[in-house]
């Protein structure tokens, strides 16, 4: 017999209540959605803001949906308040419609046409998307650079979509970047630069997620001034992969942290690497997953890594391996972690103090209010 949604809201309400009474901080999950998005912020005040929903697929889709919904219970939440879809591609969009399965959702967001056709995303963008806004009698909008998210006590802003920027720097921004001038840039699709890019401040913590927005863009925004100033925390990172990623933002950013959602053998690539870790005042790297692209040349200690996968190897090569190119016929599928995922949970508060936890091993780490 197929649960209701109303059946489950009504178990989690109880729940939901215990957590907005106690909640005094901006709580961040980064869902393990092998190598994809799943982003879930709720903030004191109990609502909540989801980045993108895992891969596309009967049965991926299934499960980062399900690895949603973890988060999403272990939250409190009964709704979804704002869901960003960054843009139409199949590792960000494909486990919505089992989402909305299981929990209402009052507002999509998106960056609007879809410029990169393709069977998947074609049949979604015409078809399955609009019929779950319509479901769900839920807001539409399609965000410009500029836009806020209303949230209480938190400044959500929109400062990328659709391929444009934000018209003028952000407070605190502003300043030449150095790191124009050896700016290299990269190939890249043409989905990846139309990526919904949000900038959120929570009392003196900030925290960037760019979607996928690529080199080219990065150098869009923020040359030869910046346009986004420094945060505390880099969350997305473009799974890791070398067609994002350049020194023009990570060190402009100067991130003490970054959480990197990236998959066995999609990102943590070298470029990557040295990029954040060169990045002035920069501390921990935490990935959701060991990243074969990595090696041992440019991985992170044990602790700082969510997951593990399910073929693995008897030993991490030294040198990493090549990504394949995109699209390269033949190669095998990555190895794919299907039994029990974690999450990286940040819990921020307002004096900029944040806390980071492992949800794989507790490994946690306090990381104090900057001067």
């Amino acid at each position: 017999m197929r649960t209701s949604v109303a059946f489950l809201l009504a178990l989690m309400v109880p729940a939901a209540a215990s957590a907005a009474q106690n909640r005094t901080t901006l709580d961040i999950y980064v869902v393990d959605v092998e190598g994809g998005n799943g982003t879930l912020f709720v903030t004191p005040s109990g609502e909540s803001v989801l980045i993108d929903t895992g891969n596309a697929g009967e049965l991926p889709a299934k499960r980062d949906a399900g690895r949603i919904m973890e988060a999403v219970r272990d939250a409190g939440l009964t709704q979804i308040d704002h869901l960003i879809l960054t843009h139409y591609h199949g590792d960000h969009y494909g486990g919505m419609a089992e989402l909305a399965k299981q929990i209402p959702i009052k507002e999509f967001i998106d960056h609007g046409v879809n410029v990169q056709p393709a069977p998947g995303p074609d049949e979604f963008v015409q078809k399955v998307y609009p019929q779950l806004i319509a479901d769900a009698h839920a807001k539409h909008t399609v965000a410009k650079p500029g836009d806020r998210i209303a949230l209480k006590g938190v400044d959500w802003r929109i400062v990328a979509a659709a391929g444009e920027i934000v018209k003028s720097p952000l407070p605190g921004a502003g300043a030449r970047n150095p790191e124009c001038a050896n700016f290299q840039p990269a190939d890249n699709n043409a989905e990846d630069p139309m990526s919904v890019a949000s900038y959120i401040t929570f009392g003196r913590f900030r925290t960037v997620h760019l979607g996928d927005l690529t080199r080219n863009m990065e150098f869009k925004l923020m040359c030869p001034v910046t346009n986004l100033p420094p945060v505390d925390l880099l969350l997305g990172m473009h799974h890791g992969q070398d067609s994002s990623n350049s020194p023009v933002m990570d060190h402009a950013l100067r991130p003490r942290v970054a959480i990197m959602n990236n998959g066995t053998r999609k990102g943590g690539e070298p470029f990557t690497m040295m990029s954040i870790h060169s990045s002035p005042g920069f501390e921990d790297l935490w990935q959701m997953h060991f990243s074969l692209l990595s090696g041992q040349e440019y991985s992170e200690p044990g602790m700082f890594i969510a997951n593990r996968f399910d073929d693995e190897p008897a030993a991490l090569p030294v040198v990493p391996i090549k990504a394949p190119a995109p699209g390269t016929p033949g190669i095998q599928p990555a190895p794919a972690h299907n039994g029990k995922a974690y999450w990286i949970k940040v819990s921020a508060q307002q004096d900029g103090t944040f806390t980071v936890t492992n949800a794989r091993n507790g490994f946690s780490k306090t990381y104090g209010a900057k001067n």
